[in-house]
């Protein structure tokens, strides 16, 4: 039996000691660096961006001419774009996938690959369906009818990366969500390349869901096609599906134009853990996020033995990964190991934080979920990996990052409707209320408001 891999040297990944100092400033730092603010580029990045433009733009700024051309020009600056920036040399008429090839794609699908699209599916539809707003209506007094309301957006968009690798995943939570508020139109867009638009399993994914519309294009400017619209792709009302920086910052400079789920940056996890979590099962969870590259990777503990335990495994497990490279240099750059004075404090940090994914590996995790307000999705107990509400549990795994988990919740179904307010007043119950808003509007200064309730009245 040949000896397992060791690592190439071992990771430098910062211990913070917040028992005894700070860790205000280490969190931070992580969370500066995982924002995405639109100001860092790649050489990569920043060559091909030279070669298009012409200039040194910053990624907002490329990401303001590609919407701006797509905007006024339509399918021309769509397909440019796409030559330029994806090597994608396509025809109007090739933007869209034909329904040939969705349905041949199914046909030649791993059975198995079928067969399990079909079991989440059924999760993600049972959770949706389980949480969906329904009509309400009151009838607070004779002659009242008050409604709350729900509609189902009538065209949706969803993004699917599709650079480094495929992700029939993210069609699965963002599709069956519309699918369960009645959207009526789904187009998925992916970039032009084998992960994406030609990626077999991603199609035969769409095709097992009913979805027709897939379209190659990929970027800032599939968002601005889908937001402005074109020849080729008619306009959505709203944009979901996670992307890299410049597909954020496009949903970000449309949104207004069209809804947005959000504004993704880089994934992120904090495991909360004590002694009676496994450290192999911890460094195996921080490495699925770190994988993403960038992906933040926090553990927070009171428990010094498993934080020496969780270091030595994650030098183990990462030498034995497919992307161990990328994973290093996500994990030294984004993550933490820090050690806290009791689960208050490991609370407060992580409140502090926001994480998008929280996973509690404690022996009460029920008791610390109920003292954090902020996150994403939280994860409890030791067998429940964050890689199960990423694939099949039944929540969207598209998730707020960057802080956002302070205000902002995971797509689900609910975001693809739009709700409103049907009022009903009889003649008598208008009677009865007249004479409060009549006396407000011209408190305001309204009269005309004032005025469009008395003449009823003095009939």
């Amino acid at each position: 039996m040949s000896a397992a891999p060791t690592p190439r040297r071992s990771l430098n990944i910062p211990v913070v000691d917040a028992s005894v100092e700070g860790a205000s400033t280490v969190l931070d730092e992580l969370r500066q660096k995982l924002s995405p603010q639109g100001d860092v580029v790649s050489p990569r990045g920043r060559a091909l961006t030279e070669k298009v433009f012409g200039e040194p733009l910053s990624p907002v700024a490329v990401v303001q001419r590609i919407c701006r051309d797509v905007a006024s020009e339509g399918t021309e600056a769509l397909l440019r774009y796409g030559r330029q920036l994806d090597n994608a040399d396509l025809t109007p008429d090739q933007l869209r996938v034909p329904a040939a090839d969705l349905q041949q794609a199914h046909r030649d699908a791993d059975p198995e690959l079928l067969a399990t699209v079909r079991r989440i599916r059924d999760n993600v539809r049972q959770f949706q369906t389980a949480i969906l707003h329904q009509n309400v209506q009151i009838q607070p007094a004779e002659g009242i009818r008050l409604q709350q309301r729900y509609v189902p957006l009538r065209r949706a968009g969803v993004c699917v990366p599709g650079g480094a690798a495929a992700y029939p995943s993210t069609v699965l939570m963002t599709v069956i969500p519309a699918q369960v508020a009645g959207v009526e139109e789904i187009a998925v867009v992916a970039p032009p390349t084998p992960f994406g638009a030609y990626n077999q399993d991603m199609l035969a994914t769409c095709h097992e869901l009913g979805v027709t519309e897939v379209y190659r294009m990929g970027g800032a400017q599939a968002v601005a096609a889908m937001a402005y619209g074109c020849d080729a792709v008619p306009a959505v009302d709203k944009i979901v599906g996670p992307g890299n920086l410049f597909v954020a910052l496009a949903k970000k400079h449309v949104y207004g134009t069209v809804d947005i789920d959000s504004i993704a940056g880089p994934s992120e996890v904090i495991v909360i853990a004590d002694e009676t979590a496994r450290a192999d099962f911890i460094a195996a969870d921080l490495l699925a996020q770190a994988e993403h590259s960038p992906g933040s990777a926090i553990l927070i503990t009171w428990h010094q033995p498993l934080l020496d335990a969780v270091r030595q495994q994650l030098d183990r497990q990462v030498a034995e990964l497919e992307r161990a490279e990328l994973t290093i240099d996500s994990l030294e750059s984004f993550a933490a190991l820090i050690r806290v004075r009791d689960p208050q404090q490991a609370c407060e940090l992580t409140d502090q934080f926001a994480p998008e994914h929280l996973h509690i590996q404690t022996a009460n995790p029920r008791d610390l979920i109920a003292n954090i307000r902020n996150s994403g999705a939280a994860f409890l107990g030791h067998y429940t990996p964050v890689a199960l509400g990423d694939y099949a549990a039944g929540p969207s795994h598209v998730l707020p990052t960057g802080g956002t988990a302070k205000w902002a919740a995971g797509l689900s179904a609910n975001d693809f409707l739009r709700s409103g307010s049907v009022i009903e007043f009889s003649e008598s119950a208008l009677e009865q209320i007249g004479p409060d808003v009549e006396r407000l509007a011209e408190k305001e200064g309204l009269t005309a408001h004032a005025a469009s309730v008395s003449i009823r009245r003095s009939q």
